[in-house]
C-alpha cells in the first residue's frame, strides 16, 4: 500500500472477496486483483477501484505515490519478474472517486522497473533493461518514450545494483552486491557521481531507513559472526561518518572463536560457484564434522550472510559446519545468474548443490553420512529433487514448505506467478523437462544395489500456507513412504505439519523455537550427533 502525501488516504491492491471456505486454507487460484483507494475515516465498503485490468485476471498491480505526491506510478506484474509501467497525474484529479486516467510508459514484460525518486516530472528508476546487473535511468514523464530515457548510473560489469534510496534532498544511497557481500555507497543524485563508500565488514545490509527530505539515515549490518549493528549517519555533520546507534549482543557468543570464509568451487559444467563456510576455528579436517548445507537457487533472490542463533547452536554444541552455496537461479550475479538456473536450466541448480556437497567431502570437512541438506519453499524443491537424484550424498534432509508437485503447482493460490522461473506443464516442452526433476514424480524405492536408501527426511509444512499450499508436502511424504514400503529403507521419513501457521513469515517466536528445536533434535537423532556443553 502507498499513502498519498496529503495523508487523506492510501492506495492498495486487493483480491475480490473470497467465496466458499475462507479459513485461510483454501487453494483457489488468486486472480482479478484490483488497485483501490481508501479515504481515511470512511468504511472500506466505500473504497473505489482506481485501476483494474479485467482482460488480464492473473496480473498483480503494484502502485507507489511519488515522493512529491503528484504522481501515482502503477507497475503491473504477471509472474515473478518483469513489469509494465504506467503513471497517473494526481494533480489533475480533485478527488479520487473512480478510475484514474493512465499513461503507459512500458508496454512489454521484458525487464524490471522500480521507482526510486523524482524531481519534477523526471523520475529515477532502477532497471535491468539492457543491463543484467541493473542500472539507474531517468524518465521524463512529460516525454516518456524510450528513446528519451537517459542513464544516470550505468550497469557495473560485475557488481549487482541491488537497490537505491533518495536521501538528504540531492543524494542517493546505493546498495551493491559484490561476490555475495554488501557494498554501500553515496552518490550525487543529479550527476550519478560516487561521493563516498561506507566501510563495511564482510556481510549484509539487512535494513535501511532514510527519506529524501531527511538529512539522516540508519542502516542495519549483519554477518555470520555479527548479530547486528545499526549505524546512524547525519549528513549535516562533516565529514560524513557512520556511528554505531545500537549493537546486538548475544550472551555467551564469542565471535573470535569462529571463522567464516568464502570459497569458490567448480560445478558439474565447470561454472565457479561461491560458497560460505562457517564453523568453530581449528576444527579438524578429517571428515568427522556434521555439516548443514543450505540452498535456495531461484527467483533472482540473493542468499547473503546473516546471523542465526539456531545455526550457532549447531556449530557450538555439535561442532557443526554451516555451508551456504550461492547456486545459480539466485540473483547473486544479476540476471545472468538467475537465467542460468531457471526454466530449462533448472538442473544446473541441483548440480551446483550436489557439487557443493562433493566439495565438502573431498576437502575432508565432512562425509556424506553427516551432511544435512536444508531448504525452504523453492529451496524445499531443491532439497527434495537432490535427495531423489543423489540419495547417497546426504545423511539427512530438511524440506521446508517445498514446491514438490511441479506438474500442478500453477493451479493453486499464487502458484501461477512462478511460471516465469519453472515453466508450466501446460507447455509440452516444459512439461517434459519438469517431469524429469519434479520431486513428487521421481521417487524411487531403494535396493542398496543400484539405488541407496533415502537420507533421513523431515518434510515441514503448515495447514494455512497459502503461498505453497500444504498439499505439496502431504502428497510427497505419502508418496515417498508408500514407495519405500518393504524396501531396505531404514532411515525415517517424517512430516511435521504445523497448525495455525503459514509459509513462515510473521510466525510467532514460540513457534519458531519449537520448529528449530524439532529440526535440531531430528538431525541429532538420525545422524547420531552428541550435544556438547
Amino acid at each position: 500500500m502507498s499513502w498519498t502525501k496529503d495523508n487523506k488516504g492510501l492506495f492498495y491492491s486487493r483480491y475480490p472477496e473470497q467465496t466458499g471456505k475462507t479459513d485461510g486454507s483454501e487453494t483457489e487460484v488468486n486472480r482479478d486483483q484490483k488497485l483501490c483507494y481508501h479515504r481515511l475515516d470512511t468504511p472500506q465498503s466505500e473504497d473505489v477501484i482506481v485501476v483494474e485490468f479485467p482482460e488480464e485476471p492473473l496480473w498483480r498491480i503494484g502502485a507507489e505515490v511519488s515522493d512529491c505526491g503528484r504522481y501515482l506510478l502503477v507497475s503491473p506484474v504477471k509472474d515473478c519478474r518483469d513489469n509494465l509501467l504506467f503513471f497517473a497525474d494526481l494533480s489533475k484529479t480533485d478527488q479520487v472517486d473512480g478510475k484514474l486516467p493512465l499513461t503507459q510508459i512500458v508496454h512489454k514484460f521484458e525487464a524490471d522497473y522500480e521507482y526510486v525518486t523524482n524531481t519534477g516530472a523526471v523520475c529515477i528508476f532502477r532497471t535491468n533493461k539492457n543491463a543484467p546487473n541493473y542500472r539507474l535511468i531517468t524518465i521524463d514523464l512529460n516525454n516518456p518514450s524510450e528513446e528519451n530515457w537517459e542513464t544516470l548510473i550505468p550497469e557495473h560489469p560485475k557488481d549487482v545494483l541491488d537497490w537505491a534510496s533518495a536521501v538528504d534532498n540531492d543524494k542517493l544511497v546505493i546498495h551493491y552486491v559484490r561476490d555475495v557481500k554488501s557494498v554501500l555507497q553515496l552518490h550525487n543524485m543529479n550527476t550519478g557521481d560516487l561521493m563516498q563508500t561506507f566501510d563495511l565488514d564482510v556481510g549484509s545490509i539487512v535494513g535501511f531507513s532514510g527519506k529524501r527530505k531527511q538529512s539522516e539515515i540508519f542502516y542495519h549490518f549483519m554477518s555470520f559472526l555479527s548479530p547486528g549493528i545499526i549505524y546512524h549517519v547525519d549528513f549535516k555533520k562533516e565529514p560524513i561518518t557512520p556511528t554505531i546507534f545500537r549493537e546486538v549482543k548475544v550472551k555467551g557468543f564469542e565471535a573470535s572463536q569462529y571463522e567464516a570464509k568464502q570459497i569458490f568451487y567448480s560445478s558439474k559444467d565447470g561454472t565457479k560457484v561461491p560458497m560460505f563456510i562457517v564453523s568453530k576455528k581449528d576444527l579438524p579436517r578429517d571428515g568427522s564434522n556434521p555439516t548443514l548445507v543450505y540452498g535456495y537457487g531461484g527467483f533472482n533472490i540473493n542468499v547473503q550472510p546473516s546471523f542465526s542463533v539456531s545455526r550457532l547452536i549447531f556449530m557450538q554444541h555439535f561442532n557443526g559446519i554451516i555451508a551456504i552455496p550461492n547456486i545459480r537461479g539466485g540473483g547473486e550475479y544479476g540476471e545472468r545468474w538467475h537465467n542460468a538456473g531457471r526454466l530449462l536450466n533448472k538442473q544446473n541448480v541441483f548440480d551446483d548443490f550436489h557439487a557443493a556437497a562433493e566439495y565438502l567431502v573431498n576437502e575432508k570437512y565432512t562425509r556424506p553420512g553427516l551432511i544435512t541438506a536444508q531448504g525452504g519453499s523453492n529451496g524445499g524443491l531443491l532439497v527434495a529433487a537432490c535427495i531423489n537424484q543423489r540419495p547417497a550424498l546426504y545423511g539427512a534432509a530438511i524440506v521446508q514448505v517445498g514446491v514438490l508437485d511441479m506438474l500442478r503447482f500453477q493451479k493453486f493460490t499464487i502458484g501461477h506467478a512462478w511460471v516465469s522461473d519453472y515453466g508450466s506443464s501446460d507447455n509440452k516442452t516444459q512439461f517434459q523437462y519438469l517431469l524429469k526433476y519434479s520431486p513428487l514424480h521421481n521417487i524411487q524405492p531403494p535396493d542398496n544395489v543400484s539405488r541407496a536408501e533415502y537420507p533421513a527426511t523431515l518434510v515441514l509444512t503448515a495447514d494455512h500456507d497459502d503461498r505453497v499450499v500444504p498439499l505439496h508436502s502431504l502428497k510427497f511424504i505419502a508418496a515417498i513412504q508408500y514407495a519405500v514400503r518393504g524396501s531396505v529403507q531404514r532411515r525415517p521419513l517424517l512430516a511435521r505439519i504445523d497448525t495455525k501457521a503459514g509459509h513462515g513469515g510473521g510466525k510467532p517466536t514460540a513457534k519458531i523455537i519449537d520448529e528449530h528445536t524439532d529440526i535440531l533434535c531430528f538431525m541429532a537423532q538420525t545422524l547420531g550427533l552428541k550435544f556438547e556443553k
